[in-house]
Formats: structure tokens, C-alpha cells, sequence
């Protein structure tokens, strides 16, 4: 829309820069950076962002530390004065949570899928653990903040004069994603079942990712969020290179399965061709092929 803003959130041991970038009329974003988590960026790399309604806000996704979260909550208050009513956490990665503490005060709703608390239970700890390795002192404050109401297939917020609705999908890139839709300015938030330059990951299953991006693409958006990354492609044009990556992978895997190549061998050949079209490959891709391989190994 071409509204862009900055504002820097401040101590004396850090500062986190928020811009922000209205792509529809009430919709405000900050993309996150694609490097690795560090001291330096606080954990700001996921695409996270508001959506402002005529009586309360929704956060989607308050970002990976209470510094981001509350750099967001700083950035937002100069666009609107209203009440957070609801915290949307798309899913349960580092980057994408650890700023709800931000917003916790007395009315907000915290809202997740219904299978989050599951993963929740499970990963917190060691989650927690690594932000303190990776951020240090600045990962004070940040914590796991459970959510207060689970979609299990659709809800609807409302915010005033805009609704949302949140759809739980079945396993993808997580066992538990969510994206938000307006359909009055048909917009589009796909937390990480979209990602745009950086090396998608599989953490649910790869035949279910690419399932679900064919149901994605029949939705009727207008304008789209990644939960990484940005593009000017339209909707649905945006989702092709991340499914052409999940579908090459899934037949080199397949292959190397029926020429009975060992795991280790599958990781060190599938999706090769791949390195130098994404961002954080070395990172993600050898993990996604561990993924795959796992899940087609007893495929009938």
C-alpha cells in the first residue's frame, strides 16, 4: 500500500529496529531477517504483524523474543491506539512465539491450533534453552505463553468491522498450522506453510505440505503474508517454487528409496540441484531430506 514506517525499540544492551509495511488496507507487516538467530537480530525472523479492526487489534505472530514483541507493540501503538483482543501464533517455532509475553494483559486471547499444546508440551524446554544460548542476557523475559483458545478446524475473531477466520490444516510444515483470512480485503496470512527465498521446512510430513499448498491455492486471496520472505508474484503464483522444491524432493526420495540408498546416502544426494535457489539451504534442506526419507520408508 505503500505506507512504510521504522521505530526502534531501545535499552542499553540492545535495539531492535521494526519496519512496517501496510499491504492492505489495515494489515501491517514486519519482515523478519533471513539470517541465523544471533545476539544481534533478538530472534527477529519470521514475518509477524497486526491487523486493526474498528474495536481491537489481532497480532499475528508476535515474533521470536520479548524484544521483538515488544518492538512490535511499540511500532503498533503508533498506528493505532485501540486494544489487542487477540494473539494469532500460527505455529509453534521460536520465531513466531517468544513475543507473546509482550502482550499479555488482561483481555487478550492467545490463539493457536489445536494440536499446539501437544508440541508445546513437549519442546518448550529445549526451545527455551537454545534462545538462552543463542541471545544470551537479551533472552530475558521471553518466554512460553500458553494460548487461552484452540481452533481445531475454523473460527472466526472479530475485530469490529473486519472479521477473521482461522483455519487449522491438517499436517504440513508443522502438525498444527494456522493461517488467518480477511475476506473483506482478501488477505491471506500463511505463517510458514509459505516460504519465499528461505529453504522451507519440514517438520509434519512433505506429502501433506504439498496437499495442503493445493488446497491454499484455491483460496481466493488477493493479497498474501508469507511466514518468510517476499514476493511481488500473484496469488496463487507465490506458492509454485516452494512446491516445486517439496515435490522435488519427494521424488528423489522416492527414487533413492527403490534404488536402496541408505538415509545417509539419500542426504547426501537428494535435491542437490537445489543449493544455490534458496536462502539457508546447508541449514534446512539435509534435514528435510532426513524428513522425507523417514516418511516413505514403509510407503506402500
Amino acid at each position: 500500500m505503500g505506507w512504510l514506517a521504522a521505530w526502534f525499540v531501545a535499552s542499553a544492551a540492545l535495539a531492535v529496529e521494526i519496519e512496517l509495511e501496510e499491504v492492505a488496507p489495515g494489515h501491517f507487516v514486519h519482515r523478519g531477517t533471513m539470517e541465523e538467530r544471533s545476539a544481534e537480530n533478538l530472534g527477529d525472523q519470521a514475518n509477524i504483524g497486526f491487523v486493526v479492526g474498528e474495536r481491537c487489534v489481532a497480532v499475528v505472530d508476535p515474533g521470536g523474543s520479548l524484544a521483538v514483541g515488544k518492538a512490535l507493540k511499540a511500532a503498533m501503538r503508533k498506528v493505532t491506539d485501540k486494544p489487542v483482543c487477540h494473539v494469532v501464533i500460527t505455529h509453534f517455532h521460536p520465531d513466531h512465539f517468544f513475543g507473546a509475553a509482550a502482550f499479555r494483559e488482561s483481555g487478550v486471547q492467545f490463539v493457536a491450533h489445536a494440536g499446539y499444546a501437544r508440541t508445546m508440551a513437549v519442546r518448550s524446554r529445549p526451545y527455551l534453552n537454545a534462545l538462552r544460548r543463542d541471545l544470551g542476557a537479551a533472552a530475558d523475559g521471553s518466554e512460553v505463553i500458553a494460548p487461552t483458545m484452540f481452533v481445531d478446524k475454523v473460527a472466526t475473531l472479530d475485530l469490529g468491522g473486519r472479521s477473521l477466520e482461522l483455519r487449522a490444516w491438517s499436517v504440513a510444515h508443522t502438525d498444527h498450522d494456522l493461517t488467518v483470512f480477511d475476506a473483506s480485503t482478501g488477505t491471506l496470512w500463511l505463517g510458514d506453510l509459505l516460504f519465499v527465498d528461505h529453504t522451507p521446512v519440514v517438520d509434519g510430513s512433505i506429502r501433506g505440505f504439498l496437499e495442503v499448498l493445493d488446497e491454499l491455492a484455491r483460496l481466493p486471496a488477493r493479497v498474501y503474508v508469507p511466514g518468510h520472505g517476499r514476493t511481488d508474484a500473484p496469488w496463487p503464483d507465490g506458492l509454485i517454487p516452494e512446491r516445486d522444491y517439496l515435490k522435488l524432493v519427494l521424488d528423489e526420495t522416492r527414487a533413492a528409496l527403490k534404488r536402496k540408498r541408505t538415509i545417509e546416502q539419500a542426504v547426501d544426494e537428494v535435491g542437490t540441484t537445489e543449493a544455490s535457489r534458496w536462502v539457508n539451504f546447508e541449514a534446512f534442506h539435509r534435514r528435510n531430506v532426513t524428513t522425507t526419507y523417514t516418511e516413505l520408508e514403509w510407503e506402500e
